[in-house]
């Protein structure tokens, strides 16, 4: 997706939500859609660029995201949370972690619908399924 592409459509996501349109919200949307894979916090810091966003706005940027159900985050092997574009019918899936160069993606293939059985009186609330292996630049 083009850099303008991704900006248009984060600003009719982030609008879509009725809350306020920030640069912030559309710049971290706009490079989580236009980033094809799930992103950590340092690697979207990067990619915004020194000085665009500080650190806290942008966990605050991310949490909203979230929340709104624009943006999903997933744990990864190394305990770093890792972002990626989501929408409101965006279903619960596995992810594909690489042992090597830890690249994570969505395998929308693979649905997460419902939770295992749990012992009496707990409450399941999120399934997460990581296939770990080498991704195709890594094998």
């Amino acid at each position: 997706m083009s850099r303008k592409a991704a900006q248009q459509l984060a600003a009719a996501r982030v609008r879509a939500t009725g809350d306020r349109v920030t640069p912030a919200r559309v710049q971290v949307l706009a490079q989580l859609l236009a980033g094809g894979r799930a992103l950590t916090h340092h690697e979207l810091e990067a990619s915004l660029g020194s000085g665009r966003l500080d650190r806290v706005t942008l966990y605050r940027v991310l949490d909203w995201l979230v929340a709104q159900g624009l943006a999903h985050r997933m744990s990864g092997t190394d305990r770093a949370w890792r972002f990626s574009a989501a929408d409101r019918r965006h279903d619960a899936h596995a992810h594909f972690q690489c042992n090597r160069c830890g690249k994570v993606v969505c395998l929308e293939e693979a649905r997460t619908r419902r939770a295992p059985p749990v012992p009496h009186g707990f409450r399941a609330e999120a399934v997460e399924t990581t296939v770990k292996g080498l991704c195709a630049t890594c094998a």
